[in-house]
């Protein structure tokens, strides 16, 4: 049986070499991310970006929903992958750091496609709701606070329209997940909602052993 290949530093910049497309806005809103507070942890990997702009073209976006905007890094990813007329809603509990990412948005010409939201995301979900409806959205990457995983996973799913795909960003979260020895609420909240998906006949699911891992969840 096939293993998983180690990504060692070496191995990494060879796939970085052969497959990330990158240019001059994406590397700059990453080195500008990179000098803040955390952002070198925060922000969604290079690879992870390219991802979720292929995730949006395969699955045929016009409606994406993102929980945890931060500097916008994959906001911009997703929000170029998007059709003339789409648009990314990004939400975030403060204007500080997706004011970062505006600049880059504007730079590539698609902060037109970029609907910010801010505020509590449990509450922007149910506004969300109450103003598209169920079903408004095509793919949703959830990548925001912890704790609040399984809510917004829930929340996300009524949004998200019967062949949309949900994103979960963390799902492996540093490794602690498969350590017992980890009880913080962070590690435990990830390590529920993981197995609640593992098991939830409303989605078809795969966890991709990347980054911090990554869950895809097509919904039924």
């Amino acid at each position: 049986m096939a293993r998983q290949t180690d990504a060692t530093e070496s191995l990494l910049a060879y796939v970085r070499d052969v497959s990330l497309r990158d240019d001059e806005i994406l590397r700059g809103l990453r080195e500008e991310t990179a000098q803040l507070p955390g952002g070198s942890s925060m922000q969604v990997m290079a690879e992870e970006g390219q991802l979720l702009a292929l995730l949006v073209r395969l699955t045929g976006a016009r409606s994406v929903l993102e929980l945890g905007t931060f500097t916008g890094y994959s906001a911009l990813c997703m929000a170029r992958a998007l059709p003339v007329g789409g648009t990314v809603v990004t939400c975030d509990v403060t204007d500080r750091w997706p004011e970062v990412g505006a600049a880059y948005w504007k730079r590539a010409g698609v902060q037109d496609r970029v609907d910010l939201r801010l505020g509590d995301a449990t509450d922007t979900l149910d506004a969300l709701l109450a103003e598209r409806g169920a079903g408004a959205f095509d793919l949703v990457f959830i990548d925001a606070d912890k704790t609040n995983y399984r809510t917004y996973y829930e929340k996300s799913l009524v949004l998200t329209r019967s062949g949309g795909l949900l994103v979960i960003d963390n799902t492996l979260y540093f490794g602690r997940v498969a350590d017992p020895g980890f009880d913080d609420v962070d590690t435990v909240a990830v390590r529920e909602l993981n197995a609640v998906l593992a098991s939830d006949e409303r989605v078809d699911i795969s966890l991709l052993p990347m980054a911090d891992g990554i869950t895809l969840a097509r919904k039924r």
